[in-house]
């Protein structure tokens, strides 16, 4: 399939309705009016709606999809949940729910229904119930007698036909999962342990399921008055620091699509929680990012997360008639568009003419990806707006700026008002990887500086009794006093109760 030079003016022009599209009605606003502080913040579909912020196991905050770049002729999805997990948030840290079911699903013929449904569903396993901890020493692999508590997953992949479940078949039997980041006192190579994660299946597809950094990039204070009011609140990563729960699939390119003519996939997650009655309902759905977050009204939200595609006619209003142009014209005075956005339709609903919109479609809300583009090997962060027509909006990739692509659209770019708006951050804290699964490795929870006096190659607890002070802390005489009187105190107490034990097999901490 030959695709469009979005760079020619008339593929600006073009373009410029996408990347618009993406963005009044759920992108661009986002980087007006996507930003927060840590803990309170919504990113892309990060606490979007009202239940399902109170829920974050079951909230899906991210979705992509990509050409892999090292198997072109294999697909990559990925999506996340469980938002701002703060790394050291122990002792219980972040397992996927086990009452949950987490779909990726495909439509490939453009009808807004899903074609194929890939299910993980997850099981979570104790070795020891009678204490607190989630390892009871170093771990160095995830069969490690340490490692307390253990998830693994099953993986179904489900047919369907115009909705209607066709067959079932389960591709990965307890598959592990990879652990959360405890500290590097706990794992002292994660590194390991996401590689040991890695399942492959029969057909040479990949899965994964486990933390990971938030690939997400993006100043959040955007609903702070949109950036202060000033744009003065832009330039720091909100989510940097922040890990989440990832699944990732890799899959042939054959195996996805509707043929080798009819390559444009469209892709969304769904997370379906058990009620009392032990059925699953929806309560989470994803697929551009920052649609949810930004384009439907709070009366809506929720409904949106328990809708499918077929049914986005309910809320077209939203599309045609956006909040967040007024709201950029209260605020900047910059003139919103007139309305019926009737442009925004077209592409946000159905995907770019020529690039990624599928025969036939019938409009609805999905991440669409082209699956015979080839990856580049120098991808630009602004993806089709700047000429890179393996990126956003094209599927979406980890290194794709999605708030500053839809930010410059917005203020005029593709219309001859030239600029390079964005929020000051373009790319991710943490590189991404080379090699499935991508993402970054997570944050571990032992990321403070340690204790004055120490050293790292210097285990704390011969230290006990000799005046530690916290890092940080200055060396006056009370800090002294009180650091000396609780090492002691706690060097007695494990004496007395058989303390002897913290000496064996690797050094063990309990």
């Amino acid at each position: 399939m030959t695709t469009p030079n979005f760079r020619s003016a008339a593929g600006r022009r073009s373009i410029a309705t996408l990347v618009c599209g993406a963005l009044a009605a759920g992108g661009l606003t986002a980087a007006s009016v996507a930003l927060l502080e840590p803990g309170v913040a919504a990113a892309s579909s990060h606490r979007e709606a009202p239940l399902i912020s109170g829920t974050p196991q079951y909230d899906n905050t991210d979705v992509y999809a990509f050409v892999s770049p090292d198997h072109p002729d294999t697909t990559t999805l990925i999506a996340n949940w469980i938002p701002f997990e703060e790394p050291a948030g122990g002792p219980n840290f972040f397992p996927f729910a086990e009452d949950a079911q987490y779909d990726l699903n495909i439509d490939n013929d453009g009808d807004a229904k899903q074609d194929l449904t890939f299910r993980y569903t997850f099981k979570t396993h104790v070795k020891n119930k009678k204490t607190f901890l989630y390892n009871t020493g170093a771990v160095e692999s995830l069969d490690d007698k340490d490692l307390n508590v253990t998830q693994t997953y099953d993986l179904e992949l489900i047919k369907l036909k115009k909705g209607k479940v066709q067959q079932t078949t389960k591709i990965a039997n307890d598959a592990p999962v990879a652990p959360s980041n405890v500290g590097k006192a706990s794992m002292p190579n994660y590194a390991k342990l996401r590689d040991q994660a890695i399942y492959k299946l029969s057909n040479g597809a990949k899965t994964f399921a486990g933390q990971a950094d938030d690939p997400f990039f993006l100043d959040l204070r955007v609903f702070d008055l949109l950036y202060g009011g000033n744009l003065s609140e832009v330039g720091n990563d909100t989510l940097k620091g922040y890990n989440v729960n990832t699944i990732a699939l890799q899959v042939p390119n054959d195996m996805i699509r509707e043929a080798a003519h009819q390559p444009i996939v469209g892709i969304w997650s769904t997370t379906q929680r058990e009620n009392a009655r032990g059925k699953y309902e929806q309560v989470s759905r994803l697929g551009n990012p920052l649609v949810n977050e930004v384009v439907n009204p709070i009366k809506d939200k929720d409904k949106f997360n328990a809708s499918v595609p077929k049914d986005d006619g309910q809320f077209l209003k939203n599309v045609t008639n956006p909040e967040l142009p007024k709201l950029i014209e209260a605020i900047y005075k910059i003139k919103a568009p007139a309305e019926p956005r009737n442009d925004l339709v077209d592409v946000f609903l159905k995907g770019v003419k020529g690039l990624n919109q599928p025969p036939y479609v019938t409009p609805s809300e999905q991440l669409r990806l082209n699956t015979s583009i080839k990856p580049t090997a120098s991808p630009k962060r602004l993806g089709v707006l700047d000429g890179d027509n393996a990126g956003f909006p094209n599927g979406r990739r980890l290194t794709d700026d999605v708030i500053d692509a839809a930010l410059q659209v917005v203020e005029g770019e593709l219309v001859g008002a030239k600029n390079d708006l964005g929020d000051a951050v373009d790319k991710n804290d943490k590189n991404f990887e080379k090699y499935f699964p991508y993402v970054a490795l997570p944050t571990e929870g032992s990321r403070g500086p340690v204790a004055k006096g120490v050293d790292s190659g210097n285990d704390v607890r011969s230290q006990l009794g000799n005046a530690l002070q916290p890092g940080g802390t200055s060396g006056t005489d009370n800090n002294t006093l009180i650091a000396a009187s609780a090492g002691a105190g706690a060097a007695g107490v494990l004496l007395i109760g058989g303390g002897l034990m913290w000496f064996r097999r690797r050094g063990r901490a309990y």
